[in-house]
């Protein structure tokens, strides 16, 4: 990691509850929040953030939402977003096989309709030099209702606004993810 983490006693105490419920999801403290929580404001309101997106009550299935933020993460290169992302997709029932051809999703059969235009938005709004336009939109709201357009744009940006942020910081993939191939 570009910068190093302080150790937990010199986090504020306000922060321990989450990096408790990070030990107890994740079987420890994640590097890249010890990198967020270095701004303790800045930590506590991408929490906030995150926990909205992916709460139970979105209009967006938890499995799908896994792998558009799976998707972003390759693009933007954040092998520690990749390996907590992909770990997560693997949770809420994808197949390692499907994890190993996202990032060829087009040339795979293993996309749905929905799946396939969720990645296509999400490339499109990642890649600088693509952008939506309104032939991809209304692909987009074919498969999806305004409420969950809104959900997917926002998941999206929030993903792209993590991914960065970890990879700028080089923090480290942390082994949660185990794919065919690493074995």
């Amino acid at each position: 990691m570009r910068i190093a983490p302080k150790p937990l006693r010199a986090y504020p105490w306000y922060l321990r509850p989450f990096f408790w419920n990070q030990r107890r999801k994740y079987g420890a403290v994640l590097d890249s929040a010890l990198a967020w929580a270095r701004a303790p404001r800045l930590f506590l309101g991408v929490a906030m953030l995150y926990g909205m997106i992916d709460r139970r009550s979105s209009p967006l299935e938890p499995a799908l939402r896994s792998l558009v933020t799976v998707r972003v993460s390759q693009i933007n290169h954040c092998p520690f977003c990749v390996d907590l992302n992909s770990a997560t997709l693997v949770r809420r029932g994808a197949s390692f096989e499907k994890v190993d051809a996202l990032e060829h999703w087009r040339e795979s059969g293993l996309f749905s309709g929905r799946e396939r235009a969720a990645l296509e938005y999400a490339e499109a709004m990642t890649r600088s030099d693509r952008g939506v336009d309104d032939a991809l939109m209304a692909r987009v709201r074919r498969e999806f209702d305004d409420d969950a357009v809104v959900e997917l744009t926002g998941l999206v940006a929030f993903q792209n606004l993590s991914s960065k942020f970890n990879s700028a910081l080089a923090v480290p993939p942390q082994g949660f993810c185990r794919m065919p191939g690493d074995r």
